[in-house]
């Protein structure tokens, strides 16, 4: 009986499992679960950063090319992209002096490293992005 009651115990702490749950979600159509509809995200008058948010999120993602090396570097190429483009937004409509300052000093910082990302592909024989 004891045995029946382990078994029991793990066959329910698996089926719990992040695992079994990926496992039983794919094939699944996503865009009809509720909050996957990312298009009233580009419509939000609130959000001045939604449309870099979803370029760079659907550019990274997007990203896939190579080994884990390169498409760390490709990702993090938009990834800084995108940083820079919010920052520009933040320059345009932000109030604040501090706020202005730390965009712009962002938008320095980003763009440096993704001259470094872009060598590093380079410099591996990758084509730039």
């Amino acid at each position: 009986m004891k045995t029946i009651t382990t078994i029991g115990m793990l066959a329910a702490a698996l089926a719990a499992s992040p695992l079994a749950a990926q496992s039983s979600m794919a094939g699944m159509d996503h865009s009809q679960m509720q909050g996957m509809d990312h298009s009233k995200m580009m419509n939000d008058p609130g959000n001045p950063y939604a449309a870099s948010e979803m370029d760079m999120h659907q550019k990274m993602m997007a990203a896939k090319q190579g080994d884990a090396s390169e498409m760390w570097t490709r990702k993090m190429i938009e990834h800084h992209r995108g940083a820079v483009t919010m920052s520009r937004v933040a320059l345009r409509d932000a109030k604040d002096a501090d706020t202005k300052r730390m965009a712009q000093m962002t938008i320095t910082k980003q763009e440096k490293d993704i001259a470094e990302l872009q060598g590093w592909l380079k410099s591996h024989g990758k084509r730039a992005q």
